[in-house]
């Protein structure tokens, strides 16, 4: 009975055993910020999936893992041991690549084995005529290596040929071959070396919707067969919540949520989670009380306690949980705008005069129809607004001009500050101005994010000083948009603040929302570990 306790303990420590551990990892391309202070612990033997938009930094991540970029800070463990700068070759760890990497003038066998035949295997330590251990300078024992024997190479490949379907095809060139097959050579050739981590960059993009999901699939099983950890990169939200044992959700280099697919998917920590991830519908809304929130001018219930009262809240409902019927028996009354058949269900969208629902539903109401919509109590998904204005730690370079995103802006001074002072601006998202023009703004960006919420959209900027500007605004931007910022005098709020050791504010950076969903997902992940211990 102790020896049954003791191996059930040994298999729960092993289990929860931190491989692969990334503590407070930057990297700066060209002065922007890809990875921003990202901290990332991943359990022995799990399937974890980085997911993000494309240019969230989720691949510079992986490669800082692989030891193909070097961070600009912070530390990268691999099984405890300090790997930053240890090059790629000396890391116990793998990697497919998108676009396979096969050698086009070796057949299949030939790619499998190519890793093993470089490979050198402990073979014991040197020793003299008498039989001692010849030392080094430094009094250390000189060890040998050896390389695989061709018996060893031909049973280690046969067995990766065969976990991946492909016993039959060893002699096959490389360019005869499909797709799909390619990428089966490229994950063999990665196995077949028994590497502890398996890093996997969007491998299944270049193929076709079918062959896509089929691979899905496999990818799971041969992770349950093999027991090692996946680290999976993609930006496809179903491979995601398909496969993985966690998912770790990024954007502007910065982790937004860290959980189970079904948490991710149900419980979504912000407006981007919840936008990112599936259809939505994002709205704002007030909390009358617990249990009970307003939106499109209604009352209703829900599952979420412990806001303020009257508190001003996002809140996510999936389309699938929108009940419709005729006019006259829901919570809401609206017009079908309009209707598309998706294979299995109808998609519908839905006008409620302060807000246009998308709605998926097994019956079709037709574009004009008149129609009911509810929503039951456990369809309504509550989350806090993590920030309802722009903050920055800045300082005045004028009497009435203070520092935002590399410009400066005029500001009304009634507190008598004077030039040089450290202050914290402060700038409502509903007080920004966006223009076509940017030579109109005092500064220029890029729209990166936009979130429809009904009444407004939420736009995010990425300004040319490499900041984020919140704009809440009745116009729709599309991404990429070149634009202006303006900001009025009377809409800037400038505090005086003690300045800080190591405070560096030449041109007002940012307290970015970024910190507070940071935390978010460290929570989120001493959650989940907590549940899996």
């Amino acid at each position: 009975m102790n020896n049954e306790l003791k191996q059930s303990g040994e298999n729960v420590r092993q289990k929860s055993d931190k491989i692969v551990e990334v503590k407070n990892v930057t990297k700066v391309f060209d002065g922007i910020t890809v990875v921003d202070d990202v901290n990332l612990s991943i359990r022995r033997g799990e399937f974890i999936t980085l997911l993000g938009p494309s240019g969230c930094g989720k691949t510079t991540l992986l490669r800082m893992i692989a030891g193909f970029e070097i961070p600009t800070s912070g530390k990268i463990f691999l099984e405890h041991r300090d790997v930053t700068e240890l090059p790629p070759h000396k890391r116990s760890i793998n990697t497919v690549f998108q676009k396979y990497a096969l050698f086009p003038h070796l057949n299949v066998y030939k790619n499998i084995a190519f890793g093993l035949k470089l490979k050198k295997l402990p073979n014991g330590f040197k020793t003299d005529k008498r039989g001692e251990f010849v030392l080094d300078k430094n009094g250390n024992k000189i060890e040998l290596t050896r390389k695989f024997t061709k018996d060893e190479i031909e049973e280690k490949v046969t067995r990766a040929l065969r976990l991946v379907g492909l016993e039959a095809y060893g002699h096959r060139d490389v360019t005869s071959l499909s797709g799909g097959q390619q990428q089966r050579v490229a994950i063999a050739r990665a196995l077949v070396c028994e590497p502890k981590v398996l890093l996997l960059d969007e491998p299944l993009g270049a193929l076709d919707l079918k062959m896509r999901k089929d691979m899905q699939i496999e990818l799971k099983d041969m992770h349950k067969n093999l027991g090692i950890t996946f680290i999976y990169v993609t930006h496809d939200q179903e491979e995601a919540l398909t496969m993985s044992d966690n998912v770790v959700v990024i954007n502007s280099g910065a982790i937004q949520q860290y959980g189970s697919p079904k948490k991710i998917y149900d419980e979504p920590s912000n407006a981007f989670v919840a936008d990112f991830i599936g259809e939505s519908n994002i709205l704002s809304g007030v909390m009358k009380s617990d249990f009970n929130v307003n939106f499109c001018g209604t009352d209703f219930k829900c599952l979420d306690k412990g806001f303020e009262k009257n508190e001003k809240v996002d809140l996510v409902i999936r389309p699938e949980d929108i009940g419709i019927a005729v006019g006259g028996k829901g919570q809401l009354e609206g017009r079908v705008t309009q209707s598309i058949f998706k294979g299995t269900y109808y998609e519908m969208n839905v006008d409620v005069g302060d807000y246009e629902f998308t709605v998926q539903n097994t019956t079709e109401f037709n574009p004009g129809s008149s129609v009911s919509l509810t929503v039951n109590p456990d369809g309504i998904h509550i989350m806090k607004k993590l920030l309802t204005a722009n903050e920055y730690k800045t300082e005045l370079d004028g009497e009435n001009s203070v520092k935002i995103g590399g410009g400066s802006f005029e500001f009304v001074n009634a507190e008598g500050l004077e030039k040089g002072d450290k202050v914290t601006a402060r700038v409502d998202f509903d007080k920004v101005e966006l223009t076509d023009d940017e030579s109109d703004g005092i500064i220029g960006g890029n729209v990166v994010q936009t979130l429809y919420k009904g009444s407004y959209y939420q736009v995010q900027v990425y300004t040319d000083d490499d900041d984020y500007i919140y704009v809440d605004t009745a116009d729709e931007w599309d991404l990429n948009d070149r634009v202006g910022i303006l900001i009025k005098p009377e809409n800037i709020v400038v505090a005086r603040r003690e300045e800080e050791a190591g405070d560096d504010t030449a041109n007002g950076d940012a307290l970015s929302a970024e910190d507070e969903m940071a935390a978010t997902a460290d929570s989120d992940r001493e959650e989940a570990e907590e549940i899996e211990s």
